[in-house]
């Protein structure tokens, strides 16, 4: 069993390149330092001892300033390329991080939490871009692939360390994050090469064809109502339910951070064997289909008493991490799918936007229920929402071509 892992893993690695493996590096970098956000919450609330709603206009301003930076970073990486955005971005996000750990003034922590969610999202879409032009051909998805295991295990390792920074005070998060930060961007300016003649050769072909734009897309926008409804929802697992295991089941930082770095502990052991093993047997959006039907699943069990707490967690995060398996690599499949090389920034920015808008309404509407109705309420119309985006997403599966032309001379 083993051996046949290990060659499922060895096959799936071959022939990608140098940049694509140095890419994946940097993000395993860049995630390690992803420690903050999950954290973020629980900082507003147990170390400044302000209440849940203030937490929820923290969570609510960083979806807002998502909203900005995704759409910026989609222009930028259109106009003067995907690196310098990369290491411009990642660079200051991680300066504002260090500040952020400093400050207790609530209006100054609003206005840094929009200021540093706007470049850390303005990444996303250069990255994403990034990761189309370093792949050879016919090794894109693989490359993806790629990508998502060294974000799962920075995502791993960085909770992991969360929590125990956590433990000891919450300021050292801030401090290591931001650090992070910065190191993720000056390594894309080291050791990624140039991207100029690429992006030039890309201008040059793209003034002899038409590509088709997002909004002139009618399956890719319905496709993003989706998926913003889906987002919301999974965006909660590591916003509200970081608290409600602090509130309701009294477990210690320490113990969250191992469950949420559970996470991407399964991801970094099976989804690559998983991907390579289904992928040319459904459409995407199937998978879509079954990732929402597990995510749905999993907050079911936050409605256990709190005796069970550590079995209920564990399995939450468990079938969780099954959903995102099934659902995320292959919704950004299917958003690749529908672009070319002349309009993949703006795809990538309007995909990007939806979970920046996700990221607001998400935490927002989820701290505010809880105030309103308790978390078993919020955990039961997760579980409605999630269902519905699972019948939504099949809907969507059958109304979709199997091939579509993507630019028209």
């Amino acid at each position: 069993m083993i051996k046949k892992v290990i060659t499922a893993y060895r096959t799936s690695f071959m022939g990608l390149s140098r940049e694509t493996w140095l890419l994946a590096m940097v993000i395993l970098i860049n995630r390690c330092g992803f420690m903050a956000v999950p954290f973020m919450s629980l900082y507003v609330t147990q170390h400044l001892g302000r209440s849940l709603f203030d937490a929820g206009v923290i969570s609510t301003l960083f979806g807002i300033g998502s909203i900005a930076g995704a759409a910026a970073g989609g222009q930028f990486t259109q106009k003067v390329g995907y690196r310098p955005v990369q290491i411009i971005t990642s660079i200051v996000a991680g300066s504002l991080f260090l500040v952020f750990g400093f400050v207790t003034d609530f209006s100054t922590l609003c206005i840094l939490s929009l200021v540093i969610s706007f470049f850390t999202e303005a990444f996303r879409p250069a990255n994403f871009t990034a990761t189309v032009a370093y792949a050879r051909e016919g090794t894109v998805t693989r490359s993806y692939s790629l990508n998502r295991l060294a974000m799962n295990l920075g995502w791993a390792v960085g909770t992991g360390i969360g929590g125990i920074l956590a433990s000891l005070d919450y300021r050292l998060i801030f401090v290591v994050d931001g650090s992070i930060n910065i190191i993720a961007g000056l390594t894309i300016w080291w050791l990624l090469p140039s991207t100029k003649s690429i992006v030039k050769k890309v201008q040059q072909r793209a003034n002899k064809f038409v590509s088709r734009k997002p909004w002139q897309d009618p399956i890719f926008l319905r496709f993003l109502l989706i998926t913003t409804v889906y987002a919301a929802c999974f965006f909660l697992m590591f916003r509200v339910a970081p608290v409600f295991f602090k509130d309701k089941w009294a477990m210690k930082e320490l113990l969250i951070g191992m469950i949420l770095g559970l996470n991407g502990v399964i991801i970094a052991l099976f989804e690559m064997v998983m991907i390579n093993k289904i992928e040319s047997l459904r459409p995407p959006l199937f998978y879509a289909v079954v990732g929402a039907v597990f995510t749905a699943l999993s907050f079911l069990f936050l409605i256990l008493p709190p005796e069970l707490a550590i079995a209920g967690a564990g399995m939450s995060m468990i079938l969780f991490t099954v959903g995102e398996m099934f659902a995320l690599p292959f919704i950004n499949t299917f958003v690749i799918s529908r672009t070319d090389e002349h309009n993949r920034g703006q795809y990538a920015a309007g995909y990007t936007m939806s979970w920046s808008v996700a990221q607001v309404i998400g935490p927002a509407g989820g701290f505010y229920l809880v105030e309103l109705a308790g978390y078993e309420t919020l955990w039961i119309l997760l579980f409605v929402m999630l269902c519905i985006c699972a019948v939504a997403y099949s809907i969507l599966n059958k109304k979709t071509k199997p091939q579509e032309a993507l630019v028209t001379s």
